[in-house]
């Protein structure tokens, strides 16, 4: 192959990247790629061409030059970072800054970090006399990093004995049939044993892993990489500076930076499908029956009866029943007619089952009139459940709950002794998991107010990368590293100590952040009488004690208790101070200590929802109630199995929890349910305030990889305008996108909106409300009213002006 073969080799690989069979957005994504490649192949060769005539003899230099500057920054998926760069290159030219004097450098920093995936191609296997093949291309990506399984579908057996396999991703916990499939080959003549079959079916799944990547900035990274390449080059290699010379190098330099311009285009439209705006789907309530029908006699106290006996009459509640028996809120002997009683002043819910929590999605015909109930509907609401990839959820809710959050809680899995026990992808890279971190945490801190703080757990694995990124973008706002207890045994501990506690890492948004602190009660055999003093004092001549029997104590004018007056106050009222008859001192009757940074006196872990790894609730309770109070809103964007959101609502918090996975709906949902109808483990007897009750909504996020299956883009001629290059050109300024849900019409000259063309069940309102970041007020029909507008949006007519930044980019 010569050098210029081998640079258009290379430059296919860019742009079309590994070659992926199966359907979504990645291998629309390759099909753009590679339509587009073919047009600018056409004009770069013309411009090499062009170029070279008056230097034909710098041909092959230019071509390896090419080739050996692009083929270190590109990978097998396509992206674009530091692949195969020497460290004598200069890659650590910005470890050294003028403010600090080392940061964390990783190698994709400069990225968006998407997933890391299987590229699974159709494959023949031979073995023992066997003959199989792999049919991939019914496959469809992976829409985020989460975890999925393969299952294999015999379908069919040719003549000369090959077993040909379709092969798909697990949906909704499907397995393999293998004694189906045992059975069929062996009707087929061919002794085959379950083993050997899944032996064959090990083979095929150790194909290649790929990370996905998007670069954030891929015009100004290249070119300043090529910048320090040549400057090398240029220095090094130089003898001699003739004016032929400097003009091949610049012939080098203007096509180098040609390749970049149309190279950096693809990425920034990827970028822009990124961090688009992204619809909300699947959108349903789930409410407690004393949330719609109050206990309290309002002018609305007869709708709300008239509606909760719709509901019982409807045709799903059958459905409902079911899942609270499955879910143990209510036994096999259960009656709707229990749902009520009647007493001399009527007819009320009954205590026993006010808590029934009615998930909407059974009665979507009912859904407007439950939400009619509420005059200001998002205020109203407990919590948010949202089942996203956690980048697309914090960037599209960011304009609603912008500096909204009070305190967040995170647990990000990281390299785990076994992915195979775990809901999730654990064993990330450690450039991947500083990126994926890094990614988010940006996003995090815009959600907290001022007086906000965020909680960051982790292990020895990623301690060292987790403090240096909450550093740079917590301003080194570091509040404590705290120990927490860790119970799981570890593989592979043998030879060293075993590893006894974890880091939770406490940063502030800023240095006025809101702290509680947290009291815990000590063993009752130390609870004791304590002298009480000023502080840096033991005795004070001028004390003044007021009335000391049912009155306050008073401190001296100037001075304070170590003690607030107000709990001061409390602790008299209760009988827990007395005066000491030797010292006059007031003597304070404690079984309570404070706590410190040490946590171990508790689980980190509790795994009570067949989570390995689920954080304890007392662990949560410590975290919110020392930086929240009632009412404040508390997050968690690495949800798992959704013990902070189920402690938040016990503690009287709003809350709002993001997770990826399918135990989304299997764990997650299931759990916040028994929370409202009150779930009587964890911390629920300690927290006498929660009895049960509440109101939350929950919905789905479309996904980057849906939006690149959904974009429509024309394989006709590149955008031009005269006078400019095709390479500075924006590409893509004509593609369709997703505008297929417009349609104009000329007669009235209007434009329609047709969103059931992307998807089915979007939920209009609540993108809105994401989009404009204003709170709804009011759903109705075809209506919908946001906080701050006099008017209402009509939904059924919807004005396309509001919608575009989802739609075109």
């Amino acid at each position: 192959m010569t050098k210029e073969q081998k640079f258009y080799k290379a430059m296919q690989d860019v742009f079309i990247g590994a070659k992926i069979e199966g359907k979504g957005g990645f291998i629309n994504l390759m099909r753009i790629k590679s339509n587009y490649y073919r047009k600018i192949e056409e004009i770069l060769k013309k411009d090499i061409e062009k170029a070279l005539k008056s230097y034909p003899s710098f041909r092959d230099e230019l071509f390896d030059k090419l080739y050996s500057f692009f083929n270190r920054y590109f990978t097998e998926s396509g992206s674009i970072y530091f692949n195969s760069t020497p460290f004598h290159n200069n890659i650590y030219e910005k470890v050294y800054t003028d403010e600090k004097d080392v940061i964390l450098f990783w190698k994709t920093q400069m990225l968006y970090y998407v997933k890391t995936d299987r590229i699974f191609r159709s494959l023949p296997v031979e073995f023992d006399g066997f003959k199989f093949y792999f049919d991939a291309s019914k496959i469809e990506s992976k829409k985020a990093n989460e975890k999925r399984s393969l299952i294999f579908e015999l379908n069919k057996i040719l003549e000369d004995e090959t077993i040909v396999f379709d092969v798909l991703y697990s949906e909704k916990g499907t397995k393999t049939k293998q004694d189906e499939i045992l059975k069929a080959i062996k009707k087929k003549g061919i002794t085959i044993t379950e083993e050997q079959l899944e032996r064959a079916f090990r083979i095929f799944e150790k194909q290649s892993e790929v990370d996905f990547f998007i670069n954030k900035n891929a015009k100004a990274f290249l070119q300043e990489q090529f910048k320090l390449w040549s400057y090398q080059y240029f220095w090094e290699g130089a003898k001699e500076w003739s004016a032929d010379r400097v003009n091949q190098l610049q012939i080098l330099k203007d096509i180098a930076f040609k390749l970049i311009d149309f190279i950096s285009q693809f990425e920034d439209e990827l970028v822009k499908i990124w961090n688009k705006p992204k619809f909300v789907k699947n959108s349903n309530y789930v409410i407690t029956l004393d949330r719609i029908l109050p206990a309290c006699h309002s002018e609305r106290s007869e709708e709300s009866l008239k509606l909760v006996e719709k509901i019982k009459k409807h045709e799903n509640i059958e459905e409902q029943i079911k899942e609270w028996q499955e879910l143990g809120i209510v036994d096999e002997n259960f009656k709707l007619n229990d749902v009520f009683t009647i007493d001399l002043t009527g007819k009320h819910l009954s205590k026993t089952y006010q808590h029934l929590p009615i998930d909407t999605r059974y009665f979507k015909d009912l859904e407007l009139e439950i939400l009619s109930q509420f005059e200001d509907l998002d205020k109203s609401l407990d919590g948010w459940l949202i089942k996203s990839e956690n980048y697309q959820a914090l960037n599209t809710i960011l304009p609603k709950f912008k500096e909204k959050v009070q305190t967040i809680y995170i647990d990000p899995p990281f390299n785990l002794d076994s992915s195979d026990q775990f809901l999730y992808r654990t064993n990330y890279k450690d450039a991947n998991w500083a990126t994926l971190l890094e990614n988010r945490l940006k996003l995090a801190k815009e959600w907290l107010n001022e007086k906000g703080s965020i909680f960051v757990r982790c292990d020895y694995n990623g301690n060292w990368i987790v403090r240096p990124i909450m550093d740079e973008i917590f301003n080194n706002n570091l509040r404590n590293e705290i120990a927490v207890k860790r119970t799981r045994t570890l593989k592979g501990e043998s030879g060293r100590f075993h590893t006894a506690w974890e880091s939770l890492y406490f940063y502030g948004k800023s240095e006025d952040t809101l702290f509680n602190g947290f009291r815990k009660l000590k063993p009752e055999s130390e609870w004791k009488w304590v002298e009480m003093h000023l502080p840096g004092t033991r005795k004070d001549e001028d004390l003044l004690y007021r009335n000391f029997f049912g009155k306050s104590i008073k401190a001296p004018e100037g001075r304070r208790w170590a003690l607030s007056q107000e709990a001061l106050d409390d602790a008299i009222s209760k009988g827990l101070v007395k005066m000491d008859e030797q010292t006059g001192m007031p003597k304070f009757f404690t079984k309570w200590e404070t706590l410190g940074s040490n946590w171990t006196d508790i689980s980190g872990y509790s795994p009570t929802h067949d989570f390995t790894t689920e954080n304890s609730e007392e662990l949560l309770q410590r975290a919110i109630e020392s930086t929240s109070n009632k009412n404040h809103l508390i997050m968690d964007f690495f949800l798992g199995s959704g013990t902070t959101t189920a402690v938040a609502h016990k503690l009287g918090r709003k809350w709002l929890g993001v997770e990826m996975g399918e135990h989304f709906y299997t764990v997650v949902l299931p759990r916040m349910k028994k929370v409202l109808a009150y779930d009587k483990s964890g911390i629920s007897k300690e927290v006498k305030e929660y009895q049960g009750g509440g109101f939350f909504r929950y919905y789905e996020l479309e996904q980057y990889e849906e939006t690149l299956a959904n974009c429509k883009y024309e394989d006709g001629d590149l955008f031009q305008v005269p006078g400019r290059s095709p390479y500075q050109e924006y590409v893509f300024m004509k593609d369709e996108k997703m505008l297929e849900c417009l349609e104009i019409d000329y007669e009235n000259n209007k434009v329609k909106v047709d969103l059931d063309k992307l998807y089915p069940n979007i939920d209009i309102a609540e993108t809105l409300s994401n989009l404009t970041g204003k709170w709804i007020k009011k759903i109705e029909a075809d209506k919908v009213w946001l906080e701050g507008m006099d008017d209402p949006i009509d939904i059924k007519d919807l004005n396309y002006k509001l919608i575009k930044p989802l739609i075109w980019w």
